[in-house]
């Protein structure tokens, strides 16, 4: 039966007689030994008011509400103690209705009962409930006063808080803190630092509220003031110094910091990890994980973020599969670290099964995880997964639309973007942002929609800097380059080098010397140290056959100290591990022999089918057979051929570059894909290529 029962035997005030038997049911239930505590209650010859209190406060100790009620309806005259142990056992298991009920049903009630109701509607987030009780309250102490200061600073409202904490008429350490944690959680340190200033007595407590709000607002120098001055310092106060010094990449003064902490703190360790991990440290950081004696499912997501911020996918991959070999669940951080890993690195079956884990945690319901997954699936090639994410979700996100825009538009699908677009245009409570904009214009900008992009651009109320850059892009792949250089002219802010590259790669892709020269050197300026301007511009003197030109464009960056990028990579995934081809270092590959024979296959298929390789594509002044023996060793060439060794039949290829696709590799991986009935799927640094029977899904636009 649970309680209240309309009729009680009337209240009797009780007479407290310590005795051994209280105090061994007291330790008991103190060291949760509700059994024992039971025993020696259940063989006390005369049992007291404390001896009933006791159990029943140790059985919704222990979560064992029915039997607390049970104890109390059955016993022969329950004191106020009684009653408040009763509302104060149902506010510890959130069940503030029935600790209502015994309120209301109280024959008289004390300061402890009401503030007992307030704490529990405080709780809850009923704080508006908990004022109007508090308003009522026939008498109040401090711990009322500072219950109900607490419940407003809860919900934000600050100076509400004050108002009453000023009306206060006895203030202790307790509700000063309380105010000093309040004003630092509303950014407000230089309120909270003058009633910090003015307490007439601090305890460590205090001095963590002060020194953590320095920190939570990243105060660092005030922070570490105080915290020198500290007469004694608890494990808060070193953590929140040090995980404020690793958010703001002061990483120096975390270190020094953490290492001179006197005990190991299992958040700090996360927090200098993750600190190190974002500023490119993560070596560092791994010893600290390697040196841990405890680890807990913060330690793991911070090492997975860690690498994948530092760009060391396949260890952050590595570092997931362990983590679950060790039997620690994923959390929601570590979700989005690896799934994010997965789309960079196009791993489909990694993806997948991070997919599968997600639904089993729980976690593919939130709609972060599920824009993640859905950008994850569309940078492994594989859109009809990502749709089904998703159309799975009916209130969709503006990033799951984005997602899905962007998706349609990076795989050339002009039209399935364009009709999302508008679809969400249409959606009630969701409005387009810069994102969206970007994947539309982006849609039109790879199918050559140049008067559906102009629309779009021209229906914005203020275009940002980005969706100038699409336009400038847009109009550049069709040829329209001084139209191109007409708008950035116009423009109401300064042209960064996005909008100056976009406009170098059309000169690139129509061989415009002229003004591909102006748009290098507004780049050259604007990013003296990148060499891309440099190179694209040699590569355009280069397809005019102006290798002197070429050759001055490489005394200008020698001379200027400017050294060359990333050289072209691929990789591709077979059987959940990734194998990476440059030029030459993939015949360190353990299989190269079978990818020189694949290869050598290869050329000869296509020289049956009539391939003549486009010697433009080889920038350096060499003879024919060096032009073409170096286009037959692209290193996307070599992962196709890989793949095609290795992924089982019926299966599509999955191929990454990390620059865009030669022309020439282009045109052959089109007719390989023909040749072998095979589809190969292709991501470079801009785009996705679908090559299927000869032919690719970007109608060679690209």
């Amino acid at each position: 039966m649970r309680f209240p029962p309309i009729k009680r035997p009337p209240l009797r005030r009780a007479l407290f007689v310590p005795s051994a038997d209280n105090k061994r049911i007291s330790q008991c239930v103190r060291l949760g030994d509700i059994d024992g505590a039971r025993r020696v209650f259940n063989e006390m010859p005369k049992r007291t008011a404390v001896s009933w209190n006791s159990m029943i406060t140790g059985y919704f100790t222990r979560g064992k509400v029915g039997d607390a009620e049970a104890l109390f309806n059955s016993m022969p005259a329950p004191t106020t103690a009684s009653y408040n142990a009763m509302i104060s056992g149902y506010v510890r298991n959130d069940r503030v209705p029935d600790a209502r009920r015994v309120f209301d049903a109280m024959p008289a009630r004390n300061v402890i009962s009401w503030t007992a109701m307030v704490r529990g509607y405080v709780k809850t987030g009923a704080v508006s409930e908990a004022e109007a009780l508090f308003r009522r309250m026939p008498e109040r102490n401090v711990v009322s006063w500072t219950v109900m200061v607490g419940g407003l600073l809860r919900e934000g409202r600050v100076d509400d808080a004050r108002a009453l904490y000023d009306a206060m008429p006895e203030r202790d350490v307790v509700a000063m803190t309380n105010m000093v944690s309040g004003y630092c959680d509303a950014g407000r340190t230089a309120e909270a630092r003058e009633i910090f200033d003015v307490m007439p007595r601090r305890n460590v407590v205090s001095w963590t509220a002060m020194v953590s709000g320095y920190a939570r607002n990243l105060e660092l120098d005030r922070a570490r003031e105080l915290f020198e001055a500290m007469p004694e310092r608890n494990e808060v106060t070193w953590t929140a110094l040090i995980t404020g010094y690793a958010q703001c990449g002061r990483t120096d003064e975390a270190l020094e910091l953490f290492q001179r902490m006197p005990f190991q703190s299992l958040i700090a360790s996360n927090s200098m990890i993750l600190g190190l991990g974002q500023n490119k440290r993560i070596a560092e950081g791994r010893r600290i994980f390697d040196r841990m004696d405890e680890r807990d499912d913060g330690s793991w997501s911070a090492l997975i973020k860690g690498y994948e911020r530092s760009g060391l996918e396949l260890e952050a991959l590595s570092a997931f599969a362990t983590m679950q070999r060790h039997g620690v669940r994923a959390n929601y951080p570590s979700f989005i670290s690896i799934l994010s890993v997965c789309a960079s690195l196009a791993s489909h079956a990694h993806g997948r099964e991070v997919h599968a884990e997600a639904v089993k945690l729980g976690f593919h319901s939130d709609v972060y995880v599920a824009s993640t997954m859905i950008t994850m699936y569309v940078k492994c090639g594989d859109l009809s997964r990502a749709r089904r994410v998703f159309d799975a979700f009916a209130t969709k996100d503006v990033a799951m639309w984005n997602s899905m825009i962007t998706g349609y538009a990076q795989h050339g699908l002009g039209d399935e973007a364009l009709a999302c677009f508008h679809q969400m245009r249409a959606s009630r409570g969701v409005e387009p942002d810069d994102i969206t904009f970007v994947g539309a214009l982006s849609a039109c900008s790879y199918t050559g929609r140049v008067d559906e992009g102009r629309a779009i651009f021209d229906d914005m109320s203020a275009p940002k800097m980005e969706h100038y850059a699409c336009v400038v892009d847009m109009l550049g792949r069709v040829g329209r380059l001084r139209e191109a250089l007409e708008l950035i002219e116009r423009m109401p802010m300064s042209p960064d080098a996005v909008v100056w590259g976009s406009l170098l790669g059309g000169c690139k892709t129509h061989s415009d010397a002229e003004v591909a020269e102006i748009a290098a050197k507004k780049l050259m300026v604007l990013e003296p140290e990148n060499s891309g301007p440099y190179i694209l511009l040699s590569n355009i003197y280069a397809s005019k056959r102006r290798f002197g030109d070429v050759e001055r464009m490489r005394r200008l960056m020698k001379a200027r100290s400017v050294s060359k990028a990333s050289p072209g990579c691929s990789w591709i995934e077979v059987e959940k591990k990734v194998h990476v081809f440059t030029r030459g270092d993939w015949l360190r590959h353990k299989e190269h022999e079978d990818i020189a024979r694949m290869l050598e296959r290869l050329n000869g298929m296509l020289r049956e089918v009539g391939y003549v390789p486009d010697l433009n594509f080889v920038l350096h002044d060499v003879d024919e057979e060096q032009k073409e023996l170096s286009l037959g060793y692209h290193s996307e060439r070599v992962a196709v051929a890989f793949g095609l060794l290795k992924v089982k039949e019926g299966v599509a290829i999955r191929v990454m570059k990390n620059l865009r696709v030669c022309g020439d590799c282009h045109a052959a991986i089109k007719l390989i894909a023909g040749i072998t009935r095979r589809e190969i799927i292709l991501r470079d640094a801009n785009r996705f290529h679908h090559f299927r029977g000869g032919a690719c899904s970007c109608n060679d636009y690209w």
